[in-house]
């Protein structure tokens, strides 16, 4: 190349850098469908460069701005009139569409040796050096198996018709293999059932969040040897006939992917493993499945007609966005999908693990028998979807996370748009963005994959940092968790108006408790938790929000009038 086409590429660039922060563009037109894009410069661009070279500028350009442009297409028609209003309002749902909070009771309850409760997988876990960022653990975590009634009262203050929390397995059976019930335990669900009921909260029960009885992964292997199976499904027997009178909505397992995945895989959470990590998610998964078929068979075969609840099955996703208009990073979305969704969907209505599934996985992914995948099809009465987030993915040939899982996906998931601009406004944990055209996307996907299932959206939320030097009163004003809440409600509601059946809504959470490996260092709640002051609660700002939004109101700015 000679010294007069060096210096021609060299403007060619600087023209290239300008035209994507769209300096010296005068304008710019795109076909997304066909990637075709016009771009005329201005007057700055006072160079002849050869016909070759112009392709490869229009080339660069053109990747680069159709991208971009489709993305903010993207936020246009995804965001709608709906979600872009400056409130939201309780009007904008239907009358029979329910709101509550969640918790669950390992990052709630501790008591963790008291009333007769055997230890957990995270007991252990916790009190493993290095496993939790700031060397914390749940063995009192936020007290609330002392202080339901006061966390009752504050539901009840706040509004909220719902209250969603899970039962620790391990203080119904100690040893988790249902030979003996702790009486004490029953003892303490009935007391906190009882004390919502009376306050005219409808209990919401998980039977499973993460919280293993100890004993289990010692002797057998936990999640990994298929006799769990039937000691979950004599677990969840129990709860149905000790609760079931008075519990209308029942949760079999929740996030089964984060455990699979975090706990079999990438080692992250309880019960921290990660050397069989090419088979032992898929195995974990597996069985997770099939414990949920058979706690619904049980409830159906025993318990539904005198007791006339619904089960279903709670699962995290984050919606995945095609990067670009390339059939690659689409297929990578919907494969992300299949991922997240379909591996657990997919064998409830299919009677199978998705293809995408089953052809990079091969002989890894378990198989099911006829028996079971009969047992299997349309054992949910619902779907519950924890959303907190979104992604754009791009197909890379080699993931750069952790975990056979992600390596298998062939997926990068991104968080910016071209130019460096973030898909949303970050909250204090490094996966969290703000972006609530995601969950309408996501809805409105599970619709339409599913053939229109009931949902129940059961934790949606944002967290703030621990910051231990600002005084209470800043801490109080979480002014981005209510505008959180706004859109996220808002585009909830476009996704009924779309035709999704959504049924009801959780925020997560009612207080600030142990986030699992993060230990105390975020914090998800609507009430603040003084972990130095004797774990005082205080309301935030988005408690107060949310109660003048519950009672009909909008509310300005979510603080107490």
């Amino acid at each position: 190349m000679n010294r007069t086409n060096v210096a021609a590429v060299n403007r060619a660039m600087v023209v290239v850098n300008r035209a994507m922060t769209n300096e010296y563009c005068s304008s710019v037109s795109s076909s997304f469908g066909h990637g075709f894009l016009r771009v005329e410069f201005g007057s700055d661009c006072d160079f002849d460069p050869p016909l070759s070279l112009c392709y490869l500028i229009f080339f660069a350009v053109g990747v680069v701005v159709t991208t971009t442009m489709a993305k903010k297409e993207l936020l246009k028609e995804y965001e709608g009139d709906e979600s872009n209003k400056k409130e939201v309002s309780r009007s904008d749902f239907p009358p029979n569409f329910f709101f509550g909070v969640a918790t669950s009771a390992y990052q709630v309850e501790g008591a963790y040796k008291e009333g007769g409760r055997g230890p957990s997988i995270w007991d252990a876990f916790s009190h493993t050096e290095g496993k939790i960022i700031d060397k914390s653990n749940g063995d009192v975590a936020v007290d609330q198996y002392h202080r339901y009634k006061e966390d009752v009262e504050l539901i009840a203050k706040l509004g909220f018709e719902y209250y969603r929390f899970s039962i620790s397995w391990s203080r119904i059976f100690p040893d988790g293999l249902g030979t003996k019930i702790n009486d004490e335990g029953i003892n303490y669900y009935n007391n906190l059932i009882n004390a919502l009921l009376e306050k005219g909260i409808q209990p919401c029960i998980t039977l499973y969040h993460w919280d293993l009885p100890l004993h289990l992964h010692e002797t057998m292997g936990g999640w990994l040897n298929k006799q769990i199976v039937k000691y979950f499904a004599i677990y969840a027997d129990t709860c149905f006939a000790s609760f079931g009178d008075r519990v209308k909505i029942w949760i079999t397992i929740n996030e089964p992917l984060q455990t699979a995945v975090n706990g079999y895989d990438v080692g992250g959470f309880a019960p921290g493993r990660c050397q069989g990590s090419s088979i032992e998610p898929y195995l974990a998964a597996h069985h997770q499945i099939l414990a949920h078929a058979a706690a619904v068979s049980i409830y159906r075969s025993k318990y539904k007609d005198k007791q006339g609840g619904q089960v279903g099955l709670v699962l995290d996703c984050e919606w995945a966005e095609a990067n670009s208009e390339k059939n690659e990073d689409k297929t990578a979305a919907a494969r992300r999908l299949d991922f997240q969704l379909g591996w657990y969907l997919h064998p409830i209505y299919f009677g199978d693990y998705p293809e995408v599934m089953q052809e990079r996985l091969g002989d890894r992914l378990p198989k099911f028998s006829e028996e079971e995948k009969d047992l299997l099809r349309n054992s949910i009465d619902f779907v519950g979807l924890n959303h907190y987030t979104s992604r754009f993915i791009a197909h890379v040939p080699d993931s750069p996370e952790e975990g056979d899982f992600y390596k298998a996906q062939e997926m990068e998931r991104i968080v910016e748009w071209e130019g460096g601009e973030k898909i949303g406004e970050k909250a204090a944990s490094e996966w969290l963005y703000v972006v609530p055209w995601g969950i309408r996307k996501v809805l409105n996907y599970v619709a339409q994959r599913y053939n229109n299932p009931p949902i129940y959206v059961t934790e949606n939320g944002m967290d703030d940092e621990d910051n231990e030097t600002s005084p209470l009163h800043e801490m109080l004003d979480d002014k981005l968790r209510v505008v959180y809440f706004k859109r996220y409600l808002a585009a909830v509601a476009q996704a009924i108006k779309d035709g999704v059946d959504v049924r009801g809504y959780f925020a997560w959470s009612l207080l600030d408790n142990f986030e699992w490996a993060q230990g105390y260092t975020k914090r998800f709640g609507l009430v603040y938790v003084d972990y130095k002051n004797g774990l005082s609660r205080h309301p935030k700002s988005s408690a107060y929000w949310f109660l003048r939004f519950l009672k009909g109101g909008e509310g300005k700015n979510g603080k107490k009038d």
